[in-house]
């Protein structure tokens, strides 16, 4: 015998056919986008040189591939991108327990958050270079830098946030400050904390990006470098546009997650 009700298979269904229609209408509406920007070149209303054009694309990422080029530096950027992540990502949460564990540690570090996560990165690169080296370290530096200070902001406020009313019923049961993290604090914020990451995720992607086009001699910010410097525009939307699949993939990934821990959560 079924536990669920018809109404309720009715309304998962009806979900069900609601995502299917937003996922055909983002491929649509993504194909007719490339359609257009393909027939506008071809008819000459769009400059093909300055704006290259789906065809040419395609046709650059072959010639990436011929040449053992194209997962090299897809590789190269990945490599950097998750790296970066992962540790702000992993600084960003051990931070902002630390903040939420610490008030008036919290309160003095306060400002100094605000201005760090305001600062333009970029104009910390010369710096950075010089500190850390022209080199892979220097991209992954940079990427941390604009990622961390986000991270922790939006988890510490997430924190913050919980019902203070489940904090005093644990406090009356003389819970310690490690078990009213565990067991409310961390379960009340494991959503929003991926939220979050899938905001790293494309702070990072920027953060290596940058990293690249001052330092690097590989990777897709590296490309978009030379591509501009040489006048191969080709070349550069072709690397913006590998940039976007990628970002695109890496968020589609953690929103899976995402939505595999909601349904456990319901379970």
């Amino acid at each position: 015998m079924s536990t669920f009700s018809e109404e309720h298979k009715s309304f998962i269904q009806k979900k069900k056919k609601e995502k299917k229609k937003v996922r055909f209408f983002q491929f649509f509406f993504f194909l007719l986008f490339l359609l257009t920007w393909e027939i506008l070149t071809k008819l000459s209303i769009l400059n093909s040189f300055l704006y290259s054009s789906p065809s040419k694309i395609f046709q650059t990422i072959l010639l990436l591939f011929q040449k053992k080029e194209l997962f090299y530096h897809i590789g190269i950027t990945l490599w950097e991108v998750s790296v970066s992540f992962f540790l702000s990502s992993l600084f960003g949460i051990l931070f902002a327990y630390l903040l939420w564990r610490f008030p008036f540690f919290a309160r003095v570090l306060d400002p100094y958050i605000t201005i760090l996560n305001s600062l333009p990165k970029v104009a910390l690169g010369p710096l950075i270079i010089i500190w850390v080296g022209a080199n892979m370290n220097s991209i992954i530096f940079m990427a941390l830098l604009i990622s961390l200070f986000t991270t922790i902001i939006n988890i510490y406020h997430g924190f913050l946030s919980v019902n203070k009313e489940y904090i005093l019923l644990l406090k009356s049961f003389h819970a310690t400050q490690s078990q009213l993290f565990f067991k409310v604090i961390l379960p009340s914020n494991i959503i929003p904390i991926m939220t979050t990451l899938k905001i790293n995720i494309s702070m990072s992607l920027i953060g290596v990006i940058m990293g690249e086009l001052l330092v690097s001699k590989k990777g897709l910010g590296y490309l978009i470098m030379y591509g501009s410097q040489v006048f191969q525009l080709d070349l550069v939307l072709t690397s913006v546009f590998l940039l976007g699949i990628i970002s695109y993939m890496m968020y589609l990934l953690l929103d899976f997650y995402i939505l595999f821990l909601k349904r456990k959560a319901n379970h």
